[in-house]
């Protein structure tokens, strides 16, 4: 079989993800790296092994220097998503982008018709369609478990968790939390209830916290987000703070969902529920199902750890991005859904703008 050479594209934090998952697939070689910060660059090149002459601050310049490359990781800031993806799919490589797929949905069309222009694939980062408490719920509602889904809550919600760097600079992110946390909530339920279409939109967001200078403790934050920006409450913020949003869909289902970065709320919530005509459940972390059996409301619980684990997480996608390169497999995270994806995130921004509803 074939072995993938891989270029990676931005190596802040979430590329590590993706070159380590690219180490341990035998059927990839991780060939050469991107960055528009050389220092960064030339040490990542050391610790990972890839010699200098294949370490590029240009993307142009890779791309012209090392037509081998056979596929792509794009994970820089936002607001670069789209101009290193359609490079990359100009230059006949296969590429799987961070979420959010773009800055806005105008940007994910021009990337799915590159991709589609250009015969490549194009995979949008939704991480955890692949993670094993996807899988559990999924098992459930394609077995009609849970009837007719037609109401959703999803909340992901931080007291002090500004990650701070580009994620603050709306030029750089192209928002807050709602762009960076709600977009995994969203795809998550969209995914689970069939990727019906988006049909309304209402959105409220707020920016009254903002990074909360001043704060000196950190609890709240995410810890894991430390290597993405520099000192936590001293930058420049321009994001909301708190995103809350219904989204109505063509197949009946309405989704209510709030994100925030910062927020008077006592710890973090990150929590998930479905309702459905036979069956609804809860992520909290662990998933439990709530029925009825012999005309008795049960609960359900597993003996299994069904709560997200990281561990793995990336492998599964980044070796699922592989095998439909390699195989022809058929993509569970299509450019498509990036694109539709996108429609929802800017409906929300967009309805909280003029003050009502927006129809798509």
């Amino acid at each position: 079989m074939k072995i993938l050479k891989a270029a990676v594209i931005g190596i802040g934090s979430i590329s590590k993800e993706h070159i380590t998952a690219y180490i341990a697939n035998p059927n990839v070689e991780l060939y050469a790296l991107c960055d528009i910060n050389e220092k960064r660059l030339l040490e990542k090149g050391e610790l990972y092994g890839i010699p200098k002459e294949r370490c590029f601050t240009d993307k142009d310049e890779m791309f012209a220097a090392l037509p081998e490359i056979d596929i792509v990781s794009v994970t820089t800031w936002n607001s670069a998503h789209a101009e290193c993806t359609i490079a990359a799919l100009n230059a006949g490589k296969d590429v799987i982008c961070e979420k959010p797929m773009a800055t806005n949905a105008e940007e994910a069309k021009k990337m799915k018709e590159a991709a589609d222009r250009n015969g490549r694939l194009l995979q949008i980062g939704f991480v955890r369609r692949f993670g094993n408490d996807c899988s559990v719920i999924k098992d459930f509602i394609d077995a009609g478990n849970f009837g007719e889904i037609y109401y959703a809550k999803a909340t992901y919600l931080r007291r002090n968790g500004n990650p701070g760097g580009w994620f603050s600079d709306k030029s750089r992110s192209g928002g807050g939390p709602l762009i960076d946390l709600g977009v995994h909530i969203i795809d998550f339920v969209r995914y689970l209830v069939g990727r019906p279409q988006p049909v309304s939109v209402y959105g409220a967001t707020f920016q009254k916290l903002l990074n909360r200078p001043g704060i000196k403790s950190s609890k709240g934050y995410c810890a894991a987000d430390a290597e993405r920006g520099s000192a936590l409450n001293t930058e420049y913020c321009d994001v909301e703070d708190l995103a809350s949003a219904m989204i109505r869909f063509d197949n009946g289902t309405v989704l209510s969902i709030e994100a925030s970065f910062s927020l008077n709320i006592k710890e973090t919530e990150n929590d998930i529920q479905l309702f459905g005509t036979k069956a609804g459940c809860k992520l909290d972390p662990q998933v439990e199902i709530f029925t009825d059996i012999n005309n008795h409301m049960v609960n359900v619980n597993f003996d299994d750890d069904t709560a997200l684990s990281f561990s793995g997480l990336f492998a599964n996608e980044i070796n699922h991005f592989v095998d439909c390169v390699l195989n022809g497999t058929e993509c569970i995270a299509p450019a498509q859904d990036g694109v539709d994806l996108m429609r929802i995130l800017d409906a929300i921004y967009e309805s909280a703008r003029i003050g009502h509803e927006v129809i798509l």
